[in-house]
């Protein structure tokens, strides 16, 4: 039996409207986010599919403003442990949610009390950091906006876009979620593409709104190039939550883990269409669709410009940074599989997050796993408040969204193209590619750096930083 509020978003799914979903909730006190199994007709599936969610909706975005204290707290009714990430968000070390590092898992029963104050404005969102491909691949994730209130006024209406990949057959039913073959190159895809659980939604808007779309992509491999035509104007004006000097969206790739906040000016007549794609492929996949419907929006004088308040972020001193090498490497010989080094150590397999293989390493260190007991060495240590300059080399034949917990960087210099230079919390890495990227090190704890295509994370690529 459907409850009433999942009757009335597998109504709007069919109806291929979107609008109302992600359903926001203000996060005004403390909230509770309770992980648990639930259902979801997916489009083009006869049958539900047995999903991971937040408070049983998917997906669910939670919102608050800039500089309010935010609680929340984690009960876990999933089979097994489980914790939170809060990705990108610059917090205390404690409240980081990765297992064995942060926080004890979050036993099946058991809860966790998340607590912190976000720095900065921006589109984040947030998943679990411990067999993050199964928990993530079943949609256990959620949105989080952070309201600034500098920009109150220069849109008429925010739609927040979440696209996730499913490995789902037709009777809904899931499919493995990682294999040997997909883990060891760019990943195992999914076969249908959605955005808001729904395929290619439509949003309706009046005539000459200004919009805000929030794109975030929180699929465990697929990086989207994207595409916006048919409006006025469209330009990215944050990348990963942050301000930047808009530019044009087509061309931007965001890989798992990034986002995309772009500003759309929709033309003043009725029934004008505007298409988000990715343009990837020779033919482009359609994502959502935008359409005019009603009167038009009515203005006074000239508008401002497609432009957000400039973030307020520790600025690397560059000229006295110190330096950084990181080499992203495939098929490390020294690196054993994960139940042969398991066993001679006295771990079982419940007690790792990490898939059986080691595919992948940093600086020719594969990370083991986490475990009661377990914890490998430091790519680095750093000083908090020190300036930093890392070289990212990428010596595979894929590329890899490289993200850094606990910190937002700014990305200065590439040797495969002109850089924009903008701030991030992940940066992809082509093949043979040195990215250089840089930042100030921020509170002390051990703060992860690993692969964002989450079958490269569990098998090898990721180790930490130390800010001491």
């Amino acid at each position: 039996m459907l409850s009433r509020r999942r009757f009335l978003q597998t109504s709007i799914a069919a109806a291929g409207l979107v609008g109302v979903l992600p359903r926001a909730v203000a996060a005004a006190g403390p909230v509770t986010l309770t992980a648990e199994p639930m259902s979801f007709l997916l489009p083009g599936c006869t049958g539900p599919s047995p999903l991971w969610g937040y408070n049983a909706t998917w997906p669910l975005e939670l919102r608050l403003r800039r500089g309010q204290p935010f609680e929340a707290v984690l009960k876990n009714a999933l089979p097994e442990q489980t914790a939170i990430h809060w990705h990108g968000i610059r917090l205390p070390f404690p409240m980081d949610g990765v297992p064995y590092f942060s926080q004890q898992p979050v036993e099946p029963g058991q809860s966790f009390h998340y607590a912190f104050t976000p720095p900065d404005p921006g589109t984040f969102f947030f998943h679990p950091h411990c067999d993050t491909v199964t928990q993530l691949g079943r949609g256990l994730a959620g949105v989080l906006v952070v309201e600034d209130p500098r920009d109150a006024g220069l849109f008429d209406r925010e739609q927040t876009i979440v696209l996730k990949d499913w490995r789902v057959a037709k009777d809904g039913s899931f499919e493995e979620f990682t294999t040997d073959a997909g883990a060891a190159r760019a990943g195992t895809f999914g076969r249908l593409r959605t955005a808001n659980g729904m395929a290619a939604p439509v949003i309706t808007v009046r005539p000459g709104t200004r919009l805000r779309l929030r794109v975030l992509n929180i699929d465990n491999t697929r990086i989207p190039m994207l595409g916006l035509r048919g409006a006025e104007q469209a330009v990215v004006i944050a990348t990963d939550g942050n301000a930047c000097e808009p530019f044009p969206v087509d061309g931007w790739r965001i890989g798992p883990a990034m986002r995309a906040d772009i500003g759309v000016v929709m033309p003043a007549t009725e029934g004008a269409e505007a298409f988000l794609e990715d343009i990837w492929s020779s033919k482009p996949h359609l994502l959502a669709k935008i359409v005019t419907r009603g009167e038009a929006v009515k203005r006074d004088g000239a508008q401002p410009a497609l432009r957000l308040p400039p973030p307020e972020l520790p600025e690397p001193d560059l000229k006295n940074a110190d330096s950084l090498q990181f080499t992203l490497l495939a098929g490390h010989a020294d690196s054993p599989q994960i139940n042969e080094w398991a066993k001679e150590n006295g771990f079982g397999a419940d007690d790792l997050c990490l898939t059986r293989q080691v595919f992948w390493s940093i600086n020719r260190q594969a990370w083991p796993g986490m475990g009661p007991g377990l914890k490998a060495d430091p790519l680095f240590t750093l000083k908090s408040g020190r300036s930093y300059i890392a070289e990212i080399f990428n010596g595979t034949p894929h590329t890899h969204p490289m993200h850094l917990h606990g910190h937002t960087f700014r990305v200065i210099a590439s040797t495969e193209e002109d850089v924009r230079s903008h701030w991030c919390d992940t940066v992809l890495v082509r093949p043979n590619e040195r990215v250089k990227i840089a930042f100030v090190g921020g509170r002390p704890g051990d703060w992860m750096f690993h692969c964002h295509i989450i079958e490269h994370q569990e098998t090898g690529m990721m180790g930490y930083l130390r800010v001491a």
